[in-house]
């Protein structure tokens, strides 16, 4: 097998932005071309709740709204459009970004395990990087390309590590984009600091972030939604003392019934036949038991790992992740058709600003 390829960029703001713009640049014209959800989020252009929610973004995390228009600058494409492609999930319910997600909790540490789909346009175009930002802890993310990392998994040198799933909310309010959100998580320190960013600032949209933190036992789930921020453990406590939950594309902790969402029958089937196989899970600690379950094709229903050309939500798995929260840092593995990328990111002290 082959290395996946992590490209470093470090700076100010719109160094970073610029640094992604230009990774992006030789796929991005002919992604946005063929993307459905493009065609459709571009028709908000010049609406006010795009207005709205650029200002919130602005007041709450500068930094990431530079980044996006750093990002634009390189690409040769208009800031506003780069912002609103951001905002593909307040602006957009069907956008083709999936995933399947894996948590559990052991005496030898969290582990997080990810499945990223998304178009299939992006297989064998994704890469990873290597994000360090003056000040800051840094991190690696798996990248789409013209959009901001951590909306997918990554690991960051704090030790965290976060994975996210789409959660198609219907009723979007003024307030942080959720692939804001996603980004500011990974300049946290700890656990507790990555989950007061969701349930302390206004949210836009929903998703479902996975996150856990080296020297911290706990693995959480957080279901953060317009109306609601909700944080658990993983929750299901088995007879060995680890703990192990499963999450798709839909909202299922107790207290969501209120919340308006599409669930499709692709995240209904996925989060069913989870809650067969991880009760059968053989050992939290051995990736190929976590791989199995993310790779299974079950006979009935639409399965877990995504390969049809005729996906019925146009998504595929590009990549799988894991992410072990160990004492001192965090062990980043990644699957990505015949490469693999392997590296433990060690915690370190918070860095200074330059």
């Amino acid at each position: 097998m082959s290395e996946l390829k992590c490209f470093i960029i470090e700076g100010d703001p719109a160094q970073i932005g610029r640094g992604l713009g230009a990774l992006a640049k030789p796929v991005f014209d002919a992604y946005m071309a063929q993307s459905s959800a493009w065609a459709r989020v571009s028709r908000w252009r010049d609406n006010p709740f795009v207005a709205a929610l650029r200002r919130e973004a602005a007041q709450r995390f500068p930094d990431h709204v530079a980044e996006l228009d750093g990002m634009a600058e390189a690409l040769g494409w208009p800031a506003e459009d780069i912002f609103l492609w951001n905002c593909r999930g307040e602006l957009a319910h069907r956008v083709p970004d999936g995933c399947t997600t894996l948590a559990a909790e052991s005496p030898a540490g969290g582990v997080i395990a990810h499945n990223e789909d998304g178009d299939p346009y992006l297989k064998g175009e994704c890469i990873l990087v290597e994000v360090r930002p003056n000040g800051k802890p840094g991190f690696v993310s798996f990248y789409y390309p013209g959009s901001l990392p951590g909306h997918t998994f990554a690991a960051s040198y704090a030790g965290l590590a976060q994975a996210i799933n789409n959660i198609r909310i219907v009723r979007t309010l003024p307030g942080v984009p959720r692939m804001i959100l996603a980004r500011a998580i990974l300049d946290a320190h700890t656990l507790d600091e990555a989950g007061g960013i969701l349930r302390d600032n206004p949210r836009a949209s929903g998703f479902h972030h996975t996150i856990g933190c080296a020297d911290d036992a706990r693995v959480l789930s957080i279901e953060a939604t317009p109306k609601r921020c909700s944080i658990v453990r993983a929750n299901e406590t088995r007879h060995d003392g680890t703990c192990i939950a499963g999450h798709a594309n839909h909202l299922i902790h107790a207290g969501h019934e209120a919340e308006h969402q599409v669930v499709t029958d692709s995240s209904r089937d996925r989060q069913a036949r989870l809650d067969v196989l991880l009760p059968t899970l053989s050992d939290v600690t051995d990736d190929e038991s976590l791989l199995r379950v993310l790779r299974d094709r079950a006979e009935a229903g639409l399965p877990i790992y995504r390969d049809d050309p005729n996906d019925p939500d146009d998504e595929n798995t590009l990549a799988t992740g894991i992410m072990r929260t160990e004492p001192g840092g965090v062990t980043l593995r990644v699957h990505c058709a015949e490469s693999v990328f392997e590296r433990f990111l060690p915690r370190a002290a918070p860095r200074r600003p330059l």
